[in-house]
């Protein structure tokens, strides 16, 4: 056989380090949009737009292609897209175990030489696979995957940079190519940066006088704001009016805007020890790879320490430069944490690497210290992969979304309860976003008006929606005493003599809207004038609904933050319903609406049964 051809150069390892993440993924891929900013990615993949600040212009144009594929819908097509990418991160984590084990010998000698090293490598990217965080991100559409594989690819161009320069021979192109993907990679997340200093020192750590190599740093230069340009897509999309254009960077104001992320509150809290140490956390090793995975880690350091020094100290200045930047500097408040979350990925990434170290390390000294047998050597490399299937048995369940509807259902349901041309009034990004997809992408109700109340203080805002805003006063007033509730009020006022006007269930417990009266139509509300008198909710709405994963045999197990609360939305909405039909006598029904919500959410039954009572219902 020939061993020389293209499957000869193969390495099987490296293609199931790819594949068997990727075939968890499907297996627990969200079938459509989800909650969060999974409608907003989605819309803007579709149209080839521009998502929130700073626009995410790589990951858009990544999983556009995906978009063509004759299998599912749009959501699912972006879905896979994004579990490929974290399918790339794994094989990212393979190849730089490899690449850091390089020359380590065990006794197993002739073609079974180097099964240590990869079969360490391929349980190392299994563990990163079957992580809490990269499993949720793979799962829906995240732009963090693909930043992690993308930085791996520069780890790697970096060490093989080193290799060729301390072997006498100059490859520049690997720096080259390295610098272009960092700055491409910013297109995925801005978070990127924060890994040149790492890459930077493993150039440096070679040889210090690399520093006055003014020629090969300007081309280096040259290169990574070739990949930046990847941005220009904001300014040549926004020409194109595509559904999803966020910021309109058509001037260079509105593309800094966009960049420097000039819309998100800049009010830090005063931090406590206590919210230092939930920052801190927000980086959590052994959560996410159990204590053994932890020690591990610990034990591929040590093993490293020694051998290859600079591998470890980039290591820890990557860990000290995310921790600066996204703890020291961002200084979240307490309810945002979980944001910053995401944001470590790559350094996740990073710390699978060296645990395939530490795997390998003990494989070693167990191999040294016991005899030498076939049976023992086959026990020993199952036993490198009882960490990963230890960490896919625990984060399974949670996971599991490949009958996740409730996003999809939610928004649904949300246009089945609105009248002919009605406007309705948004206020959480969850509830926003995933209509925004049905509407722009799938084309469900187009005849309404969905406008993001937070958004409506920005022009951008108000000239994407033209046939609504179209000579509106909300350009009159002035920006800097523009606020959500003033510009839904001044909105409510244009549109109520024109047409129906709802708020949905978060706008109603967000704002106050004392000059109105509302009226219940399933999860949403009416927004009546004062003069209009109370009449019970309507009837027709939930019949209509569908409720998946929320009321019946098929309830789902997956639960993240947005999805609990649109099942809390659900039966607060009929805990309403059924008060208020109860204080209108109609027990029956009011009855009925009550016992649905202790169904859809049991924790709310002491409440229910307290409204029972209170209105002498047994």
């Amino acid at each position: 056989m020939n061993n020389n051809g293209i499957l000869g150069r193969l390495d099987g390892f490296a293609i199931l380090a790819f594949s068997i993440p990727l075939f968890i993924y499907l297996l627990t891929l969200a079938p459509t949009v989800t909650f969060f900013d999974s409608g907003e990615f989605l819309t803007a993949i579709a149209s080839l737009g521009t998502a929130h600040s700073p626009g995410y212009p790589l990951f858009i144009n990544y999983a556009k292609p995906f978009t063509f594929l004759p299998i599912g819908s749009i959501a699912f097509r972006c879905n896979f897209a994004t579990a490929v990418s974290a399918g790339l991160a794994c094989y990212g984590v393979y190849l730089l175990t490899v690449k850091f084990l390089e020359g380590e010998e065990t006794a197993w000698q002739g073609r079974f030489r180097q099964l240590p090293v990869k079969f360490s490598a391929l349980a190392a990217a299994v563990t990163f696979a079957c992580t809490a965080r990269l499993w949720l991100q793979s799962n829906h559409d995240k732009p963090y995957p693909l930043l992690a594989f993308i930085c791996a690819m520069v780890f790697y161009l970096m060490l093989l940079w080193r290799e060729s320069y301390l072997a006498g021979e100059e490859r520049p192109a690997y720096v080259y190519l390295g610098a272009f993907l960092c700055g491409l990679g910013a297109g995925a997340h801005q978070i990127m940066v924060l890994m040149i200093p790492t890459y930077a020192f493993l150039l440096w750590s070679a040889d210090h006088r690399v520093v006055l190599r003014f020629k090969e740093f300007f081309i280096a230069f040259a290169f990574g704001v070739l990949g930046f340009s990847i941005h220009l897509h904001l300014i040549v999309r926004a020409f194109q009016h595509p559904v999803l254009n966020w910021g309109d960077s058509k001037n260079l104001e509105q593309f800094l805007w966009n960049m420097l992320r000039k819309g998100y509150p800049t009010e830090k809290p005063n931090r406590d020890l206590g919210l230092l140490w939930a920052q801190l956390n927000a980086f959590n090793v052994p959560y996410e790879f159990t204590v053994v995975g932890m020690a591990l880690l610990i034990i591929g350091l040590a093993y490293l320490c020694v051998k290859k020094r600079e591998l470890v100290l980039g290591y820890l200045i990557a860990l000290g430069t995310f921790l600066a930047v996204i703890v020291g500097y961002f200084n979240t408040p307490g309810e945002f944490i979980f944001l910053t979350e995401e944001f470590f990925t790559p350094l996740y990434c990073l710390s699978a690497v060296f645990i395939g170290v530490g795997l390998f390390t003990i494989f070693k000294e167990a191999n040294q210290r016991l005899s030498d047998s076939v049976p023992l050597r086959v026990g020993l490399l199952a036993l490198l992969f009882m960490l990963p299937l230890t960490i896919f048995a625990r984060n399974f369940v949670e996971n599991d979304q490949h009958e996740n509807y409730i996003a999809f259902d939610y928004a649904s349901n949300t246009l089945r309860s609105l009248p002919q041309n009605a406007v309705m009034y948004t206020w959480g990004d969850s509830g926003a976003f995933p209509l925004w997809y049905l509407q722009g992408v799938e084309r469900m109700r187009e005849d309404l008006d969905l406008p993001h109340t937070p958004h409506l203080v920005f022009d951008w805002y108000l000239d994407s929606m033209p046939r609504m805003f179209k000579g509106s006063q909300l350009y009159n007033l002035p920006k800097d005493s523009r606020s959500p509730e003033n510009t839904l009020l001044t909105s409510v006022m244009e549109q109520g003599s024109r047409r129906p006007v709802f708020v949905d269930f978060s706008t109603k417990y967000s704002l106050d809207l004392p000059n109105f009266v509302l009226h219940q139509r399933g999860i949403i509300f009416r927004l009546d004038s004062p003069s209009v008198p109370q009449s019970p909710p309507d009837l027709d709405a939930w019949p209509i609904y569908s409720l998946r994963g929320v009321l019946g045999d098929h309830d789902m197990f997956f639960r993240d933050l947005d999805t609990g609360k649109a099942i809390l939305i659900y039966a607060t909405s009929l805990m309403e319903s059924g008060q208020m039909r109860l204080r209108m006598g109609q027990k029956e029904m009011g009855v009925r609406d009550l016992q649905m919500a202790a169904a859809i959410s049991p924790e709310t039954k002491p409440q229910i049964d307290e409204i029972l009572r209170a209105n002498g219902v047994q």
